[in-house]
């Protein structure tokens, strides 16, 4: 908790200084690194609230920062900053994506714009489908490959992505330095929903004649199970959204039900050795996976 309260701290006084240095009047343009610093820390998990807390720190300090307004006839040039993409504004929100240029400084600011997306404003999307690819291919493949692990965990909730914008995603993901780094990341992650990530980079070819490495590489027991599963089945599964379906039609009762899809693999590995391997794994998830495609064969 208290470790928790200093972060929130040092992002508020991170903001107020970055808001006061755009309206300091200097001709030097606003320094943002203290902000980059404290947002790299951030958990990717609370991003929501994060989110919230900039949007509403940044805009009040640059109110109470803005120097008083004087009679004059030109009107003062307006900055545009990565936090605009949170701004209230849909206006604002549309004219930082169209006009930032570069590489996004973290992968928090990275997600920002990838969250555009899922913007209520129709606009604001159409930025994000035209203007990401570009960030996307400027900023560090880390970043990048960081901020769509968040992404794939999470979209299949957003309502307003359409596919359109999932399909520019997907290329972005088969970048050849995004899928190293992405593929590294199911490999060496010990922590995080892995096996959802795994489940959907199967859309794309990124994976394909990598699976059995996972199998045997994967710090995630889950993600080994599911990586044997895909070679023992033939193919990945994934979830691509939800919809409402009947439980009980004469009471009116109904639930969300998951839509699957999945994408056939070519697995070249004797049947044989998939159970020896996965059968002497370290981990009973994957054991578990073993038995019951022996029992099914048997």
């Amino acid at each position: 908790m208290q470790q928790s309260r200093m972060m929130k701290d040092r992002i508020i006084s991170a903001v107020k200084n970055f808001a006061n240095s755009i309206n300091s009047g200097s001709k030097v343009v606003a320094d943002m690194s203290e902000l980059v610093e404290v947002t790299t820390k951030l958990s990717h998990s609370r991003f929501d609230y994060w989110a919230c807390l900039i949007r509403t720190e940044y805009f009040s300090a640059l109110r109470e920062s803005a120097p008083p307004k004087r009679k004059v006839s030109s009107k003062p040039k307006e900055l545009i900053t990565w936090l605009d993409l949170i701004s209230w504004d849909g206006y604002r929100r549309e004219k930082a994506l169209r006009v930032l240029s570069g590489p996004a400084p973290n992968t928090f600011l990275f997600y920002l714009a990838i969250r555009r997306f899922n913007d209520w404003v129709p606009q604001v999307r159409g930025a994000a489908r035209a203007k990401l690819p570009e960030i996307a291919k400027s900023t560090d493949p880390k970043y990048v490959a960081e901020a769509l692990c968040i992404t794939l965990s999470n979209w299949t909730s957003w309502g307003r992505i359409e596919e359109g914008d999932k399909e520019i995603l997907l290329q972005i993901i088969c970048e050849k330095e995004i899928a190293e780094s992405l593929r590294t990341k199911l490999i060496s992650s010990a922590s995080g929903p892995m096996s959802s990530l795994f489940s959907q980079l199967g859309r794309t070819p990124i994976l394909d004649g990598k699976i059995d490495e996972i199998a045997s590489l994967a710090v995630q027991p889950s993600v080994r199970a599911k990586a044997y599963r895909s070679l023992f089945e033939g193919r990945i599964v994934w979830i691509e959204g939800r919809k409402w379906g009947w439980t009980d039609i004469r009471h009116c009762e109904s639930k969300l039900a998951p839509i699957v899809a999945q994408r056939d693999q070519e697995t070249r590995i004797p049947l044989l050795v998939l159970l020896k391997r996965s059968s002497e794994d370290r981990s009973s998830i994957v054991r578990r996976v073993s038995a019951q495609f022996l029992i099914q064969e048997l």
